[in-house]
């Protein structure tokens, strides 16, 4: 007769299993006599592997049996997880452990979504302990609907409701299903600041992203609720304050209602504002390493002005900088002030502890699944086995997120247990996609165009790049095949190799046979001479063939006459670059220069051709944007040869004179083809500012913007009465001018600008376009 050792459980290794055991053991030792085990038998198992519970037992075949090993085998068997109810028999002399397996999750669906991708769901769950193969659990299935609320609730949707549906399949196995009635999404309805007395309401309003809707609402978001969205537009009205004065401002309730459908969301803040300081003084206390003139320098708060928290913390930054560029990594500064309240005056004093000085002990690379460590390594300016310097850190960072390659990138510093003098640096990268397929059709002010390229800026993780383009459109087309190799040498001098064949017409040429094409092949260097500065060199080698049929300008049928239809030129290029704007895309402070300049003294075309740009961006408040841009070049020909007319400048459009034709500029042919010029001059300024109803959001934003410029042609003799009547006299009399508004989007498919606009000035004959767009441009 078997004697039954049994134990139940519907949770895993419960305190009380161990209890019950014991207790079940006892009052089975009278009849359970220790013996030698001759088998041991599985039973109940459905999916599982025997080896699992082999694996939890404590004894083997041949062993002595007891109670003891029993009440253990429960243990340990509950402990794995696996099972909700455990037996141990004992038939004679071979043990019988007896399970029931729990329940398997076979698969995770649901129904109903809109606001969510199936995967987002998928994911979160699964970080909760929710998915394919996990144990089936009541309470685990509660939490996952809990958390699909949650997920719900960070995108406004409070009515969202949840419904789990089970279905057991074979093998001890279940089906989730989660069916989602996601209702509405709650709106909020209105926002209310109390206490304001210094400033308007409506003031304070517009700092914050949240608002109570718009005609952009459903692009923005903005009137949708989130926590963390409130606590930071809190944070910008302390700011605020702090920068107008009010030292002491505080936030003292902040409400959140909704209504009782769960529609719609009211926001209550009630602030204190407190009285407006004037600092009187700047005091420093601690320990400065001798160097307290060079922290004073790094000093913005201005006495007499009112207090300006921004100021404070640039300062305080600025000394934690200082003190990072010595060695010292944790140093610790401290603003207080020193208030009195009668006179509303303030002084600040900067209590300065630099710790311990420190070394680099080794830099660690976390994250980058395919680029290799090689390619962030040779990015970094902080040495292993140096002292610890945060300007080199710093700009480390920047180096390695310019490379494009990632969607984040952080450095973090770490002590060295054992040794206070050292730390580690871990650079952590979040790795996106860097290669693009596309295939694309538009129309633009240039006509119809196809577009097509293949491009990968990380091939195989070497940090090189490998491009395949073709482009298209009513007056040119364009095949190239480039690769560049930022890292040619160890000195960090890029190479730069471009197969191409060009083809173009000059706007309004008549007949469609002939066409200028360009095939050639160049190579160019970058050397970088600092951080921010970059000089090319570059050597090519180009054809250029001139059909002869009908239709072709006068301008191209001289050049023809000279130096045939195949024109063998060697063009050079030196050039220079200096990149400081804070984003290229979306600039809002910093410049950019370039200087370039290509000749050929080889082949059957000799020529030179300079070209010069300058940006600026100011920011004048947190929404207003100023950006200026100049530009001009000049073609010669040189060895007493004419300048090729295939290298002339054009102007008009974007990126040169907006409301003007692009290609419009320059000389026209005495067939009417707009053929260019060999100098150019652009002048833009644009003030950007927000969507109203799209907050703070800098992707979308409306511009003013008001350009000059022109392009002239070299003229054989003196000047007619023609070129001046079209504005070709070659002085800055003849600059053309035009002011109007626009807009900018930072879209999928790349930089989108829109403009419309009226002429100021123009001469007879002028192209006027007022609306024009075009993707992918600056200014």
């Amino acid at each position: 007769m078997p004697f039954p050792l049994a134990l139940t459980s519907l949770r895993p290794v419960p305190a009380y299993v161990a209890l019950v055991a014991a207790a079940t053991v006892a009052t089975s030792a009278q009849a359970v006599e220790p013996f030698k085990i001759s088998d041991i038998r599985i039973e109940g198992l459905q999916r599982g592997d025997p080896g699992s519970v082999f694996g939890a037992l404590p004894f083997r075949i041949g062993d002595e049996y007891n109670d003891d090993k029993g009440a253990a085998a429960l243990r340990a068997l509950f402990a794995t997880g696996l099972f909700k109810d455990v037996r141990v028999d004992i038939e004679g002399q071979v043990v019988v452990v007896v399970v029931e397996e729990r329940s398997v999750i076979a698969s995770v669906n649901f129904i109903g979504l809109r606001e969510f991708d199936k995967d987002t769901l998928a994911k979160a769950l699964k970080e909760n302990g929710i998915s394919e193969g996990q144990p089936y659990d009541k309470a685990v299935i509660d939490r996952a609907e809990q958390e699909i609320k949650r997920q719900y609730l960070t995108r406004s949707l409070y009515g969202a409701e949840v419904v789990t549906t089970a279905t057991p399949i074979e093998r001890n196995r279940v089906n989730i299903t989660f069916t989602v009635v996601e209702g509405d999404v709650a709106k909020i309805k209105d926002i209310r600041i109390e206490g304001a007395k210094a400033f308007s309401e409506s003031t304070l309003l517009d700092l914050m992203d949240l608002t109570t809707g718009g005609w952009l609402s459903w692009y923005t978001k903005s009137d949708r609720y989130s926590r963390a969205k409130l606590n930071a537009d809190l944070e910008k009205i302390r700011a605020y304050y702090l920068n107008k004065g009010y030292l002491e401002f505080d936030v003292k309730t902040t409400q959140v209602t909704i209504s009782p459908d769960k529609q719609e969301i009211s926001i209550l803040i009630g602030i204190e504002e407190g009285q407006p300081y004037t600092v009187t003084g700047v005091k420093l206390e601690g320990q400065y390493l001798g160097r307290e003139e060079d922290f004073k320098q790094r000093i913005t708060i201005t006495p007499g002005e009112p207090y300006r928290g921004d100021e404070v913390t640039a300062t305080t930054r600025a000394f934690s900088d200082l003190y990072g560029t010595y060695g010292y990594a944790f140093a610790r500064i401290e603003p207080r002030q020193d208030i009195d309240r009668k006179t509303g005056q303030v002084v600040i004093v900067l209590q300065g502890s630099p710790g311990q000085r420190v070394n680099v002990r080794r830099v660690n690379i976390a994250g980058n699944t395919i680029t290799r460590d090689e390619v962030l390594r040779r990015e970094f300016r902080q040495f292993e086995s140096a002292w610890y310097d945060s300007a080199k850190i710093k700009l480390s960072r920047d180096r390695v997120e310019r490379l494009g390659y990632f969607e984040e990138v952080t450095v973090d510093t770490q002590e060295v247990p054992g040794s206070p003098d050292q730390v580690d640096l871990v650079l952590n990268v979040k790795e996106k996609q860097t290669g693009s397929l596309q295939l694309a059709a538009g129309y633009s002010t240039a006509g119809l165009s196809f577009s097509g390229s293949i491009k990968k800026e990380n091939v195989f993780g070497t940090g090189n790049y490998l491009g395949l383009e073709v482009n298209t459109s009513k007056l040119s087309r364009n095949l190239v095949v480039s690769t560049v190799d930022p890292y040619f040498t160890d000195d960090g001098v890029s190479r730069a190799l471009d197969l191409y064949y060009r083809t173009s017409k000059p706007l309004n040429s008549q007949g469609d046979a002939y066409q200028l094409a360009t095939p050639g092949a160049a190579v160019r260097f970058g050397v970088p001479f600092t951080e921010y500065d970059t000089v090319f060199f570059g050597v090519g080698l180009e054809q250029t063939i001139i059909g002869t049929s009908s239709g072709v300008p006068n301008s191209y049928f001289k050049f023809v006459e000279t130096f045939g239809n195949h024109a063998l030129s060697v063009p050079l290029t030196v050039g220079w670059a200096r990149e400081e704007r804070d984003n290229p895309l979306t600039p809002t402070k910093g410049r950019y220069q370039r200087l370039n300049l290509d000749f050929s003294v080889a082949g059957d075309v000799h020529y030179a051709r300079l070209n010069a740009q300058y940006q600026q961006y100011f920011s004048i408040t947190n929404k207003l944007t100023l950006g200026v841009n100049g530009e001009v070049g000049a073609g010669y020909g040189l060895n007493g040869k004419p300048y090729p007319v295939f290298k002339n400048f054009y102007g008009g459009g974007l990126g040169s004179v907006r409301v003007f034709e692009s290609g419009s500029f320059g000389g026209v042919d005495l067939t009417g083809a707009y053929d260019g010029g060999s100098k150019k001059m652009n002048l833009n300024s644009e003030l950007y500012f927000p969507v109203p109803g799209s907050g703070n959001d800098k992707s979308l934003r409306i511009f003013a913007f008001a350009d000059a410029g022109n392009v002239w042609r070299d003229h054989d003799g003196a000047v007619t009465q023609d070129d001046r009547d079209r504005g070709q006299t070659g002085t800055l009399s003849d600059l053309r001018a035009s002011v109007g508004l626009g807009l900018s989007w930072i879209s999928p498919v790349g930089p989108l600008k829109l403009s419309y606009g009226t002429p100021m000035r123009s001469f007879r004959g002028d192209k006027i376009q007022r609306f024009q767009f075009q993707v992918g441009t600056a200014f």
